[in-house]
């Protein structure tokens, strides 16, 4: 496994209480959440419109996110199409003081461009 984050840093946050089931593990499904709002911003950068997800390859958890880790979500551009976005998307968790990350989880997400009617239009060369 990679001990270095791939891509840019897209989002840090702070995993609070209310995102926890009650042994302080962040449920799964923000963490997927923030993926997609990071993925988002790399696309929308990317196209110069409005863009929707419309898929995401497996994902597995590898660690648990924490009450107080500060994730972080780094996106990496992986393909254009003609009216599609593919991002490579890594979550990665702060704890504690020292400042060292860990992977929690990984995925490739897919995006599609949309005009003002939300139709698929094309993105930029």
């Amino acid at each position: 496994m990679n001990d270095t984050p791939r891509g840019n840093l897209t989002i840090r946050t702070l995993a609070m209480p209310a995102d926890s089931n009650p042994s302080g593990d962040i449920f799964g499904g923000w963490v997927l959440s923030q993926m997609d709002i990071a993925a988002g911003i790399c696309a929308v950068e990317r196209a110069r419109c409005r863009t929707v997800t419309v898929a995401l390859d497996s994902m597995s958890f590898i660690l648990p996110v924490k009450i107080g880790d500060v994730l972080c979500v780094y996106t990496e551009l992986i393909g254009v199409g003609n009216t599609s976005i593919d991002i490579h998307v890594e979550a990665w968790s702060q704890r504690g003081r020292t400042g060292n990350e860990k992977k929690v989880t990984e995925a490739k997400f897919k995006f599609v461009a949309l005009d003002d009617d939300g139709r698929p239009t094309p993105v930029p060369k």
